[in-house]
């Protein structure tokens, strides 16, 4: 190698950085963005016999729909074995007279959906909420009472994305 061919490439990329130093950064980090842009949720449809597209994060359990047919558990059962049945004696849904409901450990979980596609009674769906993170294992067990709770309609950004066509998506503030 040439010394002249070695400062050329040397000045280039001085000056590459030094173009970038004054710009503003293009990526947005982590915990500003959570950005959901619909709450549409991934479930299944038994009676035209295909998936309707959504995202695939935390389960939500529709007790007034579930029969305690164990399907879900099926489907789960081979593949990550997440999903316990739970007895909930104290509950009163007249659908579900063995009165268990499912129970979801996401420290097995691999958000496959093949529980929301078993499910024939639209009671299990998945949400977009993928913020899962626990310092304990014992939190990512979700009781059927967990997976009940809704999640929340469209949260606020926390980031203002700007779309540009010469340098992408980039944070405004």
């Amino acid at each position: 190698m040439k010394i002249t061919e070695f400062v050329k490439g040397f000045m280039i990329s001085v000056n590459t950085g030094i173009q970038h130093l004054f710009r503003k950064r293009m990526t947005t980090m982590y915990p500003e963005t959570q950005n959901y842009p619909t709450l549409d949720m991934y479930a299944y449809d038994p009676r035209k016999g295909i998936a309707v597209s959504g995202w695939r994060g935390r389960h939500y359990l529709d007790m007034t729909k579930c029969t305690g047919c164990q399907l879900c558990y099926i489907a789960c059962e081979n593949i990550s074995e997440a999903i316990e049945m739970v007895p909930l004696p104290e509950t009163n849904y007249p659908q579900n007279k063995k009165k268990i409901f499912p129970a979801v450990d996401y420290g097995r979980c691999v958000f496959c959906g093949f529980c929301v596609d078993a499910c024939p009674f639209y009671a299990l769906y998945m949400t977009p909420v993928a913020e899962l993170s626990e310092y304990d294992r014992n939190d990512l067990y979700y009781s059927p009472y967990e997976l009940s709770k809704p999640p929340a309609v469209n949260p606020t950004p926390r980031a203002k994305e700007k779309i540009d066509i010469k340098r992408g998506v980039y944070d405004e503030r």
